[in-house]
């Protein structure tokens, strides 16, 4: 199942046909994939940079072109001798900030052209490395050629391309086996909702109640609740005196303690203009 799959069943069991999530799900992997309802989709520019935690095991012995246990192997496959300690002193490189070069079998545009498509015609475009940041990658176990592991990485990190790169300094090959992502920013695996749920909570009328509060999205963005004269002077797109937040860049602004009505940018002293109105 895609991330794009997902969407399309919530759209059927919601009614809903605005829905956007925030950062794709490779398909072999499980986990959190928020995502945006309505009028919230018009938040996404603002999650971009989120980081992201995972669980997941790496098999060593042989690498493939998808970098992931979906591939074709691309090395003879061996049986390799490795000690947790190895493992552990090679993956030590992966701290901080790195250059990674993306799978070839991945969502990156080449010419307006996603990557996989090209590969997928036998024609893998040469990825250009990006600079990432490693927050955490810990080697917890190694059992045979499996080791499980945690990683935090952010955005735009592919953990296959880890797996990948740490097999070809353990010259045995390398791929990852399996992922789950236990958390995307603020949003965490234990207040997800499954998807075989998703029904009964849509016809028992409880949608809500799993939802996030907006005043808790966007944490690191402080929030105002504004009198009915500026809330109306921002749904209708024009600028606003806020006097309390003459420091702060963005701001979210409220309506009363649920209505999020907008993000605003300071375009001068303590005048913001609306970037996003939500209603």
């Amino acid at each position: 199942m895609t991330s794009h799959d997902v969407v399309a069943r919530v759209r059927r069991a919601l009614g809903e046909s605005s829905i956007g999530h925030l950062g794709t799900l490779d398909p072999m992997a499980t986990g959190v994939l928020p995502l945006l309802l309505g009028k919230y989709t018009r938040l996404a520019q603002f999650f971009g940079k989120m980081s992201k935690s995972y669980a997941g095991t790496i098999r060593f012995g042989f690498s493939t072109d998808t970098y992931d246990a979906e591939g074709v192997p691309t090395s003879e496959g061996i049986a390799p001798t490795l000690t947790l300690e190895v493992v552990r002193e090679a993956a030590a490189g992966f701290h901080g900030e790195v250059e990674q070069i993306p799978p070839a079998f991945s969502a990156k545009k080449i010419g307006g052209k996603p990557a996989y498509k090209m590969a997928r015609e036998g024609k893998p475009p040469v990825m250009k490395p990006v600079r990432i940041d490693i927050e955490q990658l810990d080697l917890l176990s190694l059992e045979g050629d499996l080791a499980r592991f945690f990683i935090r990485v952010s955005a735009g990190g592919y953990v296959r391309a880890v797996a990948h790169d740490l097999g070809q300094i353990l010259g045995c090959g390398a791929h990852l086996a399996s992922l789950r992502r236990t958390q995307a920013g603020p949003f965490t695996l234990t207040e997800a909702v499954t998807l075989d749920c998703l029904g009964a909570i849509a016809d028992a009328g409880t949608l809500n109640a799993h939802m996030r509060h907006p005043r808790t999205l966007l944490p690191e963005l402080p929030s105002v609740t504004a009198d009915e004269f500026s809330t109306g002077r921002l749904r209708n797109g024009a600028a606003v005196n806020l006097p309390e937040f003459s420091n702060a860049p963005l701001i979210k602004v409220f309506a009363d303690q649920h209505e999020l009505v907008a993000i605003a940018k300071r375009v001068a002293g303590t005048l913001f203009q609306p970037v996003v109105v939500l209603g």
